[in-house]
């Protein structure tokens, strides 16, 4: 794992969205994993922008978002497919054939994980997962006690998430109780895993999740464990971690970094 520290949330996002468009511009036929929440409207805005601009190609793309909620329509604005619709499918050329979120309506939801679970693993895999983190430290539905090894799977949500999220919901629709989520060790077979967290909120957790001890009582920990995952967080998100002097230096002089740093 290493850990970059910029200066502003917008350039926590912008250099998120960057990592995400020279993955896509080095491999075009790349296998995406996609978050959802406030913190990546900003990243897909991007993206969405770059591809205006820049002609940022995801015509032979993929993705495959990391949950759903249970009961939730995918035309209801509450949902996550309108959601993704909303902020970056409508903006950009994916064939949207090839972005693939859980089923919420599904009549069998443990049918429809097998079947999640078996199309991530017939795409060959996820390439690059985006996550974000939860003020619980979960990463997709992941809740705490979740199995470090779990797949695809239905996950009751816990209180605080519902408390969470609810405040996102519009209109007289009820906050769902449970969702489909990749599992933490579906997350973990991803070839390289990116995460955001941006704001003083996510200050404890996210030095919870990079500095303590490896818990499935703060699923985001198992990410210590991959090979190839990069945190990214502005000052405030960072302000409770204590080697912020070396993850600062990793940014600053690393030749992998140095493209991004201009």
């Amino acid at each position: 794992m290493e850990v970059l520290i910029l200066d502003t949330p917008e350039a926590a996002a912008e250099l998120t969205a960057r990592v995400i468009a020279k993955a896509l511009r080095d491999n075009p036929h790349l296998t995406l994993g996609l978050a959802t929440g406030r913190t990546m409207e900003r990243v897909y805005g991007l993206l969405v922008r770059m591809h205006r601009e820049e002609r940022l190609d995801f015509s032979l793309a993929c993705t495959f978002n990391l949950d759903e909620y249970i009961g939730v329509s995918a035309d209801s604005p509450n949902s996550y497919h309108h959601y993704m619709y909303e902020h970056l499918f409508r903006h950009i050329n994916i064939n949207l054939r090839h972005a693939h979120l859980p089923n919420g309506m599904a009549a069998d939801s443990a049918a429809e994980c097998r079947q999640y679970e078996s199309a991530i693993k017939n795409h060959g895999g996820i390439d690059l997962q985006l996550l974000g983190i939860g003020r619980s430290g979960h990463v997709g539905f992941n809740e705490p006690l979740s199995a470090l090894f779990s797949r695809t799977r239905e996950k009751a949500l816990s209180p605080e998430t519902i408390a969470q999220n609810s405040r996102l919901f519009v209109g007289d629709e009820p906050m769902p109780r449970r969702a489909i989520t990749m599992g933490v060790g579906t997350i973990l077979e991803s070839r390289r895993c990116l995460l955001l967290a941006t704001g003083a909120e996510k200050a404890a957790i996210i030095a919870k999740a990079v500095e303590g001890p490896i818990t499935g009582m703060i699923s985001a920990t198992a990410l210590q464990l991959h090979p190839h995952c990069t945190v990214i967080v502005d000052e405030a998100a960072a302000a409770q971690l204590e080697n912020t002097e070396y993850y600062r230096w990793i940014f600053e002089n690393e030749p992998e970094w140095e493209e991004f740093r201009c």
